[in-house]
């Protein structure tokens, strides 16, 4: 198997059911993900996030686009201050009991999983950014952590 990086995009945050999340993707070097699976995405996320249990309710999600007919949508949400969970749906995707290979048809991922190589790689951002705007400050600054993204471009190495 050959290791390749994807592209990183920044699409900005969102309000989902109240909490903020900013959206990343990533996309296959020579194609970028289909309106239809953003849609459907972005659509099953409030499946995935969290009731507010007081930390400021926040995080991000990347949708990201496999190379074959999978794609697959990561939730992470901040809570208990200093805990980042993720929630994970699979569409398309048979081999990850999806149930046919339609990337629009997004499912609950049975299995736990924090993400793949190329998805990691916005955690070890999303990690800074949270102690540099919410839990080092005297106060927490919400809209500087949601302004502060990884840089569009390579993912992966």
């Amino acid at each position: 198997m050959t290791f390749q990086d994807k592209e990183l995009t920044v699409p900005g945050p969102v309000e989902v059911g109240g909490r903020h999340v900013k959206r990343y993707h990533v996309d296959q070097p020579d194609r970028r993900l289909e309106p239809a699976v953003v849609e459907a995405a972005y659509a099953y996320l409030p499946h995935l996030l969290p009731e507010p249990d007081g930390t400021p309710a926040a995080g991000w999600v990347v949708l990201h686009r496999g190379a074959d007919t999978g794609a697959y949508l990561l939730a992470y949400s901040w809570f208990f201050d200093n805990v980042v969970q993720c929630r994970i749906a699979v569409a398309g995707q048979p081999a990850l009991d999806c149930p046919d290979d339609d990337p629009t048809h997004f499912v609950p991922l049975a299995q736990p999983g924090v993400g793949c190589v190329w998805e990691l790689g916005v955690l070890e951002h999303e990690r800074a950014a949270w102690i540099r705007h919410v839990l080092a400050p005297d106060a927490p600054d919400l809209a500087g952590y949601l302004a502060d993204s990884r840089a569009e471009g390579p993912v992966g190495r």
